[in-house]
């Protein structure tokens, strides 16, 4: 996702992935957030997943089912796609960008200095950039070469995943006991009236915890034999895996998400359970934030300054996925008195206000980056509006499909041609309809507003200029001469 901000930003851009080719068997993650399905939307790409997801109006927090059916939103739902669909998705849009993968390769070290950053390969070979970003999981190389901290809490639970085939056929579905949650099912699927139909035939995808917490190698067959048999008094004669993974409830972050000319995103900045599937959606987030700032860095375009907004502004999220992700994992024990406050919290979470305030965090609809005061709108991601211009209707969100930045003027008065930065698309536009934001509501109409590549609101006007220039100058670069 990051490469391809990049390079739709017209910034030179390489990936180093160390996996020979883009056919990956397992899938850890299996969906995307209606915030990550916007997101896609604004890129024009959103349809490709659509069809090949499946759509479910609601996320899951700690066995509640969140309704997201009443959103102001294009997509108010989640999507159930696995995790390798989603990556080959991924992989066909910077592949028609023109992105460079640099495959079987990865990085083995780095040294920066003031002009850049020279990359050294596991093959030998060295490569140099103006910067380097760490997409490479929860144990990066890069973070621990820059020796960024990564604080938190060590795993107190640790479960296997993985996708085997069986001599006897287990009970498909999720399923709650004193030894915690294990589930069976299948990589093919479809959900009908919100519940999953597994399609015939095919090996089994399993998720069982380990009656003690794993240790830090690649699990095995016989690990995986043992905690089924722990959980459900057989293994199912399971056999064959295609694949099997292991994941744990460690929560850590990296202290800085910047040192100089070197920056991390994804799991590679912080790492949390897999409870309420945060971990894909808020990596591909990070990419959004970051991806136009660090490509108007490189083009010469704003200051090197930009940058630090990235850290300012994901961190914060980071840390509240985290808190979400623990608070998930621990309402997951078995014991009777978690299962009593469990109870509770789902008694609280019918109710509209807490459910609304709480799907809006976990479907990532509600995010709101600090930038200062005024308008509600300011900071937070601008809804799809259906606007009528003189070119005939269109969507706001079909104005970002080249990753710049929108100056959308809807009140009688024009604000002029100013001086405005080459990558800011100016348009008057109409729209008569209400502006109401995920759990939070209705607000003022705007008269103008300043939306940055990612799709947040830099500036809102009423009419005048004030603040203009200097958000433009902040977030667009330099003005034209």
């Amino acid at each position: 996702m990051l490469a391809g901000e990049l390079a739709l930003a017209g910034a030179d851009v390489v990936i180093v992935e160390r996996r020979a080719n883009q056919n990956v068997a397992g899938a850890r993650a299996g969906g995307l957030h209606a915030r990550t399905i916007e997101i896609l939307d604004q890129r024009g790409i959103a349809e490709r997943f659509l069809a090949e997801g499946q759509a479910v109006q609601r996320c899951g927090f700690a066995r509640v089912q969140l309704d997201l059916s009443d959103f102001p939103s294009r997509h108010p739902y989640s999507l159930g796609l696995w995790q390798n669909r989603i990556e080959r998705l991924l992989a066909d849009w910077v592949e028609l960008l023109g992105v460079r993968i640099c495959r079987s390769l990865s990085v083995t070290d780095f040294a920066q200095d003031d002009a850049g950053v020279t990359v050294m390969t596991s093959d030998g070979a060295l490569l140099r950039a103006d910067y380097l970003v760490g997409c490479d999981g929860g144990h990066s190389t890069v973070r621990k070469c820059a020796g960024i901290a990564f604080a938190g809490s060590d795993a107190t639970t640790s479960s296997l995943i993985a996708e085997v085939d069986v001599r006897e056929p287990p009970p498909l579905g999720v399923h709650h006991t004193a030894q915690g949650v294990y589930s069976f099912g299948k990589r093919d699927y479809e959900i009908r009236g919100g519940e999953v139909l597994f399609k015939d035939g095919g090996p089994i995808r399993v998720m069982v915890p380990e009656a003690r917490v794993g240790s830090g190698g690649e699990p095995t067959l016989e690990d995986l034999r043992a905690a089924l048999i722990a959980a459900c008094g057989t293994d199912y004669g399971v056999h064959s895996p295609t694949w099997l993974s292991r994941f744990t409830d460690a929560a850590r972050q990296a202290a800085a998400y910047r040192d100089r000319r070197v920056l991390l995103a994804g799991d590679a900045a912080h790492v949390h359970s897999p409870v309420g599937g945060q971990g894909l959606n808020t990596g591909v987030q990070d990419a959004v934030n970051l991806g136009w700032k660090l490509a108007q860095v490189v083009n010469g375009i704003s200051p090197e300054s930009l940058l630090d907004t990235y850290h300012a502004e994901r961190h914060p999220v980071g840390a509240r996925v985290l808190r979400h992700a623990l608070a998930g994992a621990t309402l997951l024990r078995p014991d009777d008195g978690t299962a009593a406050l469990r109870d509770t919290l789902a008694e609280l979470l019918v109710m509209d206000e807490p459910r609304k305030q709480l799907a809006a965090e976990l479907s990532g609809l509600g995010i709101r980056y600090d930038l200062g005061d005024g308008h509600p709108l300011i900071g937070r991601r601008m809804p799809d509006l259906d606007l009528a211009t003189d070119a005939g209707p269109q969507r706001v969100y079909s104005l970002l499909h080249e990753g710049q930045a929108v100056l959308l003027e809807l009140g009688a008065a024009s604000l002029g041609q100013g001086p405005w930065p080459v990558r800011v698309r100016c348009l008057r536009a109409r729209y008569d309809g209400p502006w109401v934001l995920p759990a939070f509501g209705a607000v003022a109409a705007p008269k103008s507003v300043l939306i940055r590549p990612d799709g947040y609101v830099a500036w809102v006007g009423d009419g005048d200029v004030r603040g203009l220039f200097t958000a433009m100058d902040k977030w667009c670069g330099a003005a034209q001469g």
